[in-house]
């Protein structure tokens, strides 16, 4: 068999994977959409290579409003690769304890919300802490690692406690221990990683799954849509819609920062 057939075999094994996991998509989807039709936001967390399926989830085409991609670009713009803003500082930050509990200063946080936390080792600490700040605060969690690749990895957290310890419910992208799944005749080290092929898997079926509860619940979801597709005057349309929603969305993560109880806007 050649190398990509190979690749394209182990992919359609983690198709399997997912499919698997039905039961916990369908939980997942159901939190999610809870939050939104309660005018609230799932939050979106990943750092790394992880940040691809935040933006996988939204904002991009096939996508809707709900969702609160949050990236840091100093734990995750890879573009210069050395020097400044480089991998290196990048991976070093992610082991950094208490940014997490920085980065979340700045939302809002209700117990109506949900959180989407992306870490295919999920032994780094940002990730780690992200959750746990989120279930500090009455956050539901949902985790998305490669199961083989975590159980064989060492925490980066000073507790030994990985992602998955801090979440409500745990995806698997499949993907295996050291993410490539090619080896390749007279190279020592596997290459073509399978995690973001598994993930992406994980989030569209999410996608497709709450975007048939709000349509049910009779608040189908503004869905940024091609211009071949619905035409180019209605894609304009539900782009300005989809934009300004997720404006009013995002602003009720902040109208209440610094505020006590008492002094919080209802």
């Amino acid at each position: 068999m050649d190398l990509s057939s190979e690749y394209l075999a182990k992919c359609r094994g983690l198709i399997e994977v997912v499919a698997a996991q039905k039961m916990e998509i369908q939980r997942t989807a159901d939190w999610f959409a809870e939050t939104i039709l309660a005018g609230r936001m799932v939050h979106l967390f990943g750092s790394g290579h992880s940040r691809i399926l935040v933006e996988e989830m939204w904002p991009r085409y096939g996508s809707f409003p709900g969702f609160n991609p949050i990236v840091e670009l100093s734990l995750s713009f890879h573009n210069l690769v050395v020097g400044a803003n480089g991998q290196r500082q990048a991976m070093f930050l992610e082991n950094v304890s208490g940014l997490a509990e920085r980065i979340l200063r700045n939302f809002d946080l209700h117990t109506t919300d949900s959180a989407l936390v992306i870490s295919s080792s999920g032994c780094n600490v940002v990730p780690i802490e992200m959750a746990a700040e989120f279930k500090r605060r009455g956050v539901k969690v949902v985790s998305i690692i490669s199961r083989a690749h975590s159980e064989a990895s060492v925490s980066q957290h000073s507790t030994g406690k990985k992602l998955q310890d801090f979440s409500d419910l745990v995806l698997d992208t499949g993907a295996p221990v050291g993410d490539a799944m090619i080896q390749v005749d007279g190279l020592p080290t596997p290459v073509a990683p399978g995690s973001t092929v598994g993930g992406c898997l994980l989030v569209n079926c999410i996608k497709a799954e709450v975007a048939s509860r709000l349509t049910r619940s009779g608040q189908p979801p503004n869905v940024l849509s091609a211009g071949v597709v619905v035409g180019r005057e209605r894609a304009a349309e539900l782009f300005e819609a989809a934009y300004d929603e997720h404006a009013r969305r995002l602003a009720k993560l902040y109208e209440n920062l610094g505020h006590s109880k008492d002094e919080k806007l209802p």
